[in-house]
């Protein structure tokens, strides 16, 4: 597979340097037209000449373009061929950074894979006394996709999930969430400064750009919601106004596509524009501390991005999505205190996590035709598409790596085990191709 990324990358290369020394040929060759034409008797006997040139030129450049664009739509089928050959839906854990404060209070973790790539986790349960009065820690052990140890970077994580967002460019929908107990660090990996959103977006916006010279212009909108309370709100909007204005999810059976009624979409027309909409999300976003977590977010939040790919050359467009989801953490009401306002937040929010593993467990059943409970909570009937079988899904369960929270990250990983187990099915991309006009 390296071989092959290697081969064309070494075309394509080979390819875009050729175009570039045959416009400059043709641009030369055209001022030299031009000398030409100024009315020597010798300059006038070389015109044939030169005109001939010219169009050869002309001709070997557009063949050279036509066979670049052919190269970028035989690398698109390849690369999301392996992508496919991964599993349509991928599970990696990330055991969050330990605290300078929190190093005498780390559980026992392994990692036993010696590979630079760790796939595995090996976790000591808490000491547990027998009717003799042996004390004996049972090891659990899970196996991933991947696994990032509390000193991975952000930057390692995405390396490994960049080409999942390269489809988005490629036609496909693709959902990244984000799953595991609060204070486990879901929120730093997705939304922080140098966290997966804004590196998705920046990666996009370069895709974008080196694919112009293959005829590709890409226009991008995103949107920002929350569910807060079984409600969606609308992050880019007024939060004054959350709790007058109503937003239903609705959902296009023939595109396979959600619409989210009454919400705002942004131009995302460079990356300080999706840094803009970031901050003002996080400001609206319904947040709280609780014993947990100081500031415990109480919703789930999905950024949602849509890019609309057109090619000037095959007449081509392709229509991708890209979902970025932050769920709020799971919490035990004996363990967050909640009360009141905050209690209702927390049942809500477990409530709408165990409908996740319903519809995952329903989807795993692999049953065609089966009922699949999406509309039980408003998490899972917003997330339909991106779990169902037409989107490309990546879940990240996060593991807090202290001992007083164990019970709650092997909740988290057995969760993460069943989804692992899932076959959703083949992602379809979406893309056509428009009739051309037929205007001379």
């Amino acid at each position: 597979m390296t071989e092959l990324k290697g081969a064309w990358q070494k075309t394509g290369i080979e390819t875009s340097t050729t175009i570039q020394t045959l416009e400059s040929t043709v641009s030369s060759l055209r001022a030299r037209i031009h000398f030409l034409e100024s009315g020597s008797q010798a300059q006038s006997d070389s015109f044939a000449d030169m005109e001939s040139r010219l169009q050869e030129a002309i001709r070997s450049a557009e063949i050279s373009k036509q066979k670049l664009v052919k190269e970028e739509s035989l690398r698109r089928i390849l690369f999301n061929q392996v992508q496919e050959l991964k599993g349509n839906i991928r599970v990696m854990c990330r055991v969050r950074p330990i605290f300078n404060s929190e190093e005498s209070q780390v559980a026992k973790l392994k990692y036993p894979d010696t590979d630079k790539e760790s796939k595995e986790l090996e976790i000591l349960g808490k000491e547990e006394k027998s009717s003799l009065g042996n004390v004996t820690r049972k090891a659990h052990s899970f196996s991933f996709d991947r696994v990032f140890a509390p000193e991975s970077t952000n930057e390692e994580v995405f390396g490994e999930i960049s080409q999942l967002v390269q489809s988005a460019t490629d036609g496909y929908n693709v959902c990244i969430f984000c799953y595991g107990q609060t204070g486990s660090g879901k929120t730093h990996t997705m939304s922080s400064s140098d966290g997966m959103i804004p590196r998705a977006t920046h990666q996009i916006y370069e895709t974008a750009t080196n694919l112009q010279e293959k005829g590709w212009t890409y226009t991008m909108e995103g949107s920002f919601v929350e569910v807060y309370n079984e409600e969606i709100h609308d992050l880019l909007g007024n939060s004054k106004d959350f709790d007058k204005k109503k937003h239903e999810v609705r959902h296009d059976e023939q595109k396979k596509q959600t619409i989210v009624t009454g919400l705002r979409s942004v131009s995302l027309d460079s990356p300080n524009a999706v840094e803009s909409i970031l901050k003002q999300a996080d400001a609206n976003r319904s947040v709280a501390a609780t014993k947990s977590n100081e500031r415990s977010s109480r919703s789930h939040s999905v950024f949602m991005l849509k890019l609309v790919g057109r090619n000037s050359v095959t007449n081509e467009t392709s229509e991708g999505t890209l979902n970025l989801v932050d769920l709020a953490g799971s919490e035990r009401l004996k363990q967050s205190g909640a009360e009141g306002d905050r209690m209702k937040e927390t049942q809500n929010i477990n409530k709408s996590l165990s409908c996740l593993g319903d519809v995952i467990g329903a989807l795993g059943q692999g049953k065609d035709g089966g009922h699949i409970p999406y509309r039980n909570s408003k998490l899972t009937y917003l997330l339909q598409y991106s779990l169902g079988g037409n989107s490309k899904t990546l879940m990240f369960v996060m593991a807090s790596p202290l001992e007083a929270h164990l019970s709650e990250t092997l909740t988290s990983l057995k969760f993460a085990t069943k989804v692992h187990n899932t076959h959703i099915g083949t992602a379809k991309k979406s893309t056509k191709v428009r009739e051309r006009s037929s205007d001379a």
